[in-house]
C-alpha cells in the first residue's frame, strides 16, 4: 500500500467512524461555521479546565474531507493547552498552504491531510474545523 493510499484510508476511517462527534455539555464555547462554496457545516463545542482543553466535540455535515479533518482535529487537541492547540492549528494551516512539510512525529495522522493540497478547491474543506477552532480559541480568551 502506497503512502497516498494509506492517507486516503485514514481520512475514510475518520469519516466513517468520526471521533468526538456530538455535543459537549456543558461547554464553554460553541461556534458554528460553514463553507458556502460546498455546503460543509461544523459546530464546535469546547470545554476548558483553566488553560487546558478538557473536552471537544463537533457536529456537522459535509464532504469526507471536512468531517474527517474535524474528527482528527478533535483527537489531537483534546488535552492540549489553548496555546498549544492554537500553534497546532497554525501549523496545519501552513502545511495546507504548502509553507511547511508537516512533521509525521508531531502531527501523526494529521499528515494525511497534506494529500488534499493536490486539490486546491478542497483545502477549505480540510481547514473548516481548524479555522473554527482558531476562532473559538480566540473567543475563549477574550
Amino acid at each position: 500500500m502506497s503512502l497516498e493510499e494509506l492517507y486516503k484510508e485514514v481520512i475514510l476511517d475518520h469519516y466513517r467512524t468520526p471521533r468526538n462527534k456530538g455535543r459537549v455539555d456543558p461547554h464553554d464555547v460553541a461556534l458554528e461555521r460553514n463553507n458556502p462554496l460546498c455546503g460543509d457545516e461544523i459546530e464546535l463545542f469546547l470545554k476548558f479546565d483553566g488553560e487546558t482543553i478538557q473536552g471537544i466535540g463537533f457536529e456537522g455535515k459535509g464532504c469526507s474531507i471536512s468531517q474527517a479533518s474535524a474528527s482528527m482535529m478533535t483527537e489531537k487537541i483534546k488535552g492540549l493547552t489553548v496555546k498549544n492547540a492554537g500553534e497546532l492549528s497554525e501549523s496545519i494551516k501552513r502545511m495546507m498552504a504548502g509553507e511547511e512539510e508537516g512533521d509525521l512525529n508531531a502531527l501523526g495522522d494529521l499528515v494525511s491531510l497534506k494529500g488534499v493540497v493536490k486539490y486546491p478547491v478542497r483545502i477549505k474543506c480540510a481547514l473548516l474545523g481548524w479555522n473554527t477552532l482558531a476562532e473559538a480559541l480566540q473567543e475563549s480568551s477574550s
